[in-house]
């Protein structure tokens, strides 16, 4: 499988919680762990199929407590509520990165409207 965005650095930052990524094309991107988690492409998050996805709530003080390599295509994340099935490829971490505002503002509509209020520090 290859990657059209593969990254140079990848940095996690488990006090503020953001893993910060850096490719050759000059992107820089810095995500929320909440973010990541609550987008995982995994099956239990996405579903099967289109309007299969599951709103993740409570995420808020979810944390990355290991990144594992997956070939040269991606990574699994591990998050510290022990959600660990979602591969993340090079492209699909650049896709949240470059669509970060709109996605998030997207699931806080999407927590709005299903009546959950999200936490904040």
């Amino acid at each position: 499988m290859s990657s059209t965005h593969r990254p140079t650095d990848i940095q996690l930052h488990q006090k503020s919680r953001i893993l910060e990524l850096t490719y050759s094309d000059g992107s820089h991107f810095e995500l929320p762990c909440e973010f990541l988690r609550v987008y995982s492409p995994s099956a239990e998050v996405r579903g099967h199929g289109k309007g299969q996805e599951v709103l993740q709530v409570g995420k808020e003080d979810v944390n990355i407590t290991a990144i594992e390599p997956v070939g040269n295509y991606a990574v699994k994340l591990v998050f510290s509520d022990a959600h660990d099935t979602g591969i993340y490829d090079w492209d699909y971490l650049h896709e949240l990165g470059t669509n970060q505002e709109r996605l998030w503002q997207d699931y806080l509509d999407r927590l709005k409207a299903a009546g959950h209020e999200r936490k904040t520090h």
